[in-house]
């Protein structure tokens, strides 16, 4: 095999490390103990964190290599833009979604699972599905929502500036977690009047975050499993990374329901991954890996979401696309 190939593959393979890297620094707060433009040294941080010095320091210059924080000439190191944000009072913080692959990282090991039988990996690993594993480890939530967060959060801004709500009265986020969605688009439109659906145990953290954005008493919060039926009452439903998390047949399921409520006149918005043709890389294409492994869901292409909701009594009208990652999937009731 030539050298270049070789290089590249050792690379690939290799590159566990900087993911398991960035978890790890994240989980210890190595980056709340520094502040920018003061440098300090690998031992001063390993006091502070309960890190081993020199591992540490192994740790910081590998991952300087990649841009996440910087070593000086003298052997200290210092912020860069990147490991700013692992701060956990940087505006927009990362650290929280970082702990929280930290927590679930075997699940990788399921991988290989998945790939040779279609079931997700982290059943095989954990001894049960993604969402029972965080519903019966509470101290999880927290840290879910806010790694949610910085996945998906920034995208709020980048589909409320390329997708028209208007006309929408009252808009159902289906599988809201914690609020943080459905308030983003009532305060853009003042009108509108929302109905977040999700399981009992985020209705606290929704209910609170609500009351926190003064949107309390324009939005209900409803209790149940899309599994079992979706509520009626609003003419758009909103559905944000939650039918990639979903085969083909439950995604049928939950669309179904939907089906049953939406009005002729109705809405459904699919706020997604939209997998691009061609062999080029997407950051669509690792959240698809991730969908594998995880809940047993999947990334889909265009082709697949026209499908998809045809074979729910939808239609599909529109794709839009945003600045962010994802796109908005529209839907139409089928009529007849």
């Amino acid at each position: 095999m030539a050298q270049a190939e070789t290089e590249q593959l050792n690379q690939m393979i290799l590159n566990v490390a900087l993911s398991r890297a960035v978890c790890s620094v994240a989980e210890l707060g190595v980056a709340d103990h520094l502040e920018a433009g003061t440098p300090r040294s690998a031992e001063d941080l390993a006091k502070e964190t309960g890190a081993h010095p020199r591992s540490l320091h192994r740790v910081l210059r590998f991952l300087a290599g990649h841009g996440l924080f910087q070593e000086t000439a003298d052997g200290r190191f210092d912020h860069t833009p990147l490991s700013s944000v692992l701060r956990t009072d940087a505006e927009g913080s990362y650290r929280a979604g970082a702990r929280m692959f930290h927590r679930m990282f075997p699940a990788w090991d399921g991988l290989d699972h998945s790939l040779r039988t279609g079931e997700p990996g982290f059943n095989k690993v954990f001894g049960m599905g993604v969402f029972d594993y965080v519903g019966q480890n509470p101290d999880l939530g927290p840290i879910l929502d806010a790694g949610m967060t910085c996945f998906h959060g920034y995208e709020t801004g980048a589909m409320l500036e390329a997708y028209d709500f208007g006309g929408v009265q009252v808009l159902a986020d289906i599988g809201g977690g914690n609020g943080s969605l459905i308030s983003g688009v009532l305060q853009r439109y003042p009108e509108m009047r929302g109905l977040l659906f999700d399981l009992g145990h985020v209705m606290a953290r929704a209910k609170a975050n609500l009351q926190a954005a003064g949107l309390a008493e324009r939005c209900q919060v409803l209790e149940g499993s899309f599994f079992e039926s979706i509520p009626a009452g609003a003419d758009a439903y909103l559905f944000r990374h939650i039918i990639h998390d979903w085969t083909d047949e439950q995604c049928i399921q939950i669309l179904g329901h939907c089906r049953k409520v939406i009005p002729e006149t109705g809405r459904v918005l699919l706020v997604e991954c939209v997998v691009p043709k061609g062999n080029g890389p997407s950051i669509s294409k690792y959240f698809d890996m991730t969908m594998m492994t995880f809940p047993g869901g999947i990334e889909r292409t265009a082709a697949e979401f026209e499908r998809l909701l045809a074979q729910s009594g939808f239609e599909l009208a529109s794709i839009t696309p945003t600045s962010s990652m994802v796109s908005v999937v529209e839907g139409r009731p089928l009529r007849g």
